[in-house]
């Protein structure tokens, strides 16, 4: 998911009232009726809306559907496929910064607040039951997508006759994220990847256990894994969160989702009052170009393969992968954070961060008590919150072969680590684990960055190196 921002100075598109799509407002009772109708089904549902991962995405009637449901574009705004498989908003034409460039009105907008009323009307007191053992599981920050979660299936078991339908039809089957890798897969992962990717898995394992008691799914739905991974796929790849990132409201925006991610942004999402969304430019754009939104932290491009299942290339820095100091406020208050302890892809640079944390958490909490040493770690950890280059500085220079011969070990073991996942690979069946290749560039864009940082190290002579 990813955080929005309140948007200033925005040219925005005629923001009527639309009647022609409002799935929100129709009638509780019929709702009701239909889905009760369907509850303890087991058969197989007609195949409208085909979840296998093979089955292509059906994007044609979603330009007419879009437009009945009172979704408004800028001109030029087109979509754009290179490989029929991943589809993206480009411009044909120029937009200046501070355009609103798409509307969705509320009653297209997936709220989960909403989604929560309307589902809880339909329900018995099986969906307050799920969520009540979602929250008692550790699930408490996943509520919101678990009702959208529910919303999916529930309007994936109405087939065509779902409001939704086109909308539903046009989505990605084939996902290469954590949620899709088979258990070898995981075998191959280095520790951070594997550490989201897991965070990943359990939040789908649990809304699984969870959705046991929900009743307005039917029986085949709820054992059905390839329908449930795409359910689950759809929302965690297309939902956007509150400022703080874990709040109440969590949305899927139809139409509006379908902005492929990058490290330079051109667009963000903006709620107003009401609940509709606009999509506006953040900047100039020229034409013939993508319009990209962020999915998360540049630098930390693991979370966005364990999540969306892409490798971002274009990442100009990775977490340094130092899986093994403790997380305590004194290790944070140095900079010890995914964002910020950073080795450099194009040049191998090592932030302030990394040399920063590794001093006061490895090199001087490593000191062996004596009149000589002792006194240290406090030292630099008082000049680093008091803002005291000076004595920071001269404490870092004392202990800076130390610190970089402890992140030369850490590279040349983690290097080592990546041989070994490699070397499990050999001879494995694509066709059985079609996740692994990806794997595989995921862990060699890691590689080169280390490689890079370890020739610097090498070149240099740790004593004399300069870090970024």
């Amino acid at each position: 998911m990813r955080i929005y921002k309140t948007a200033s100075s925005i040219v925005v598109l005629s923001a009527l009232a639309v009647d022609a799509f409002a799935p929100l407002a129709r009638s509780t009772n019929h709702k009701i009726d239909s889905i009760q109708q369907r509850l303890t089904t087991t058969k197989p549902l007609a195949a409208f809306i085909n979840t296998n991962e093979m089955s292509p995405r059906n994007l044609p009637p979603l330009e007419e559907w879009s437009t009945n449901a009172g979704i408004q574009k800028v001109e030029g705004l087109e979509l754009y496929t290179e490989d029929g498989l991943d589809w993206q908003y480009i411009t044909t034409a120029d937009i200046p910064q501070g355009t609103t460039i798409m509307f969705i009105p509320a009653g297209v907008c997936l709220s989960s607040s909403a989604i929560e009323a309307e589902l809880n009307a339909a329900s018995n007191g099986g969906l307050a039951a799920a969520v009540d053992q979602l929250g008692r599981i550790g699930g408490q920050n996943s509520i919101a997508d678990f009702y959208l979660f529910v919303k999916l299936l529930v309007e994936y078991e109405q087939q065509e006759n779902s409001p939704f339908a086109p909308w539903l039809d046009s989505l990605p089957r084939l996902y290469y994220n954590s949620v899709s890798m088979t258990e070898f897969c995981y075998e191959c992962l280095p520790p951070l990847v594997f550490s989201l990717s897991r965070l990943e898995r359990v939040k789908f394992d649990n809304f699984l256990d969870v959705l046991k008691k929900v009743d307005v799914v039917s029986d085949y739905s709820k054992s059905n894994t390839e329908v449930l991974k795409w359910a689950f796929n759809s929302v965690y790849t297309r939902a956007y969160a509150d400022k703080d990132g874990q709040g109440s409201d969590v949305t899927v925006t139809p139409v509006g989702d379908m902005f492929n991610h990058g490290t330079e942004t051109d667009i963000e999402v903006y709620f107003d009052e009401g609940k509709n969304a606009m999509v506006y430019t953040t900047r100039d754009v020229p034409a013939n170009s993508p319009l990209r939104i962020s999915y998360g932290c540049p630098t930390n491009p693991s979370f966005l393969f364990a999540r969306y299942g892409f490798l971002d290339e274009t990442s100009p820095a990775t977490f340094c992968k130092m899986m093994d100091i403790p997380k305590t406020p004194e290790n944070v208050n140095m900079g010890m954070d995914f964002s910020k302890m950073l080795f450099y892809h194009d040049t191998g640079d090592i932030s302030p961060e990394v040399m920063d944390v590794v001093l006061y958490a490895k090199v001087l909490g490593g000191l062996k008590s004596s009149p000589e040493t002792d006194g240290y770690k406090d030292a630099f950890y008082n000049a680093h919150m008091q803002g005291d280059q000076g004595t920071k500085g001269q404490i870092a220079e004392q202990f800076r072969y130390e610190t970089l011969t402890e992140i030369k070990k850490h590279v040349d073991t983690f290097l080592e680590s990546l041989e070994a996942l490699e070397k499990k690979s050999y001879g494995k069946s694509m066709e059985e684990h079609p996740r692994l290749p990806l794997i595989l560039r995921h862990n060699e864009f890691v590689k080169q960055t280390f490689l890079k940082v370890q020739s610097n190290l090498a070149a240099a002579g740790v004593g004399q190196m300069e870090y970024a």
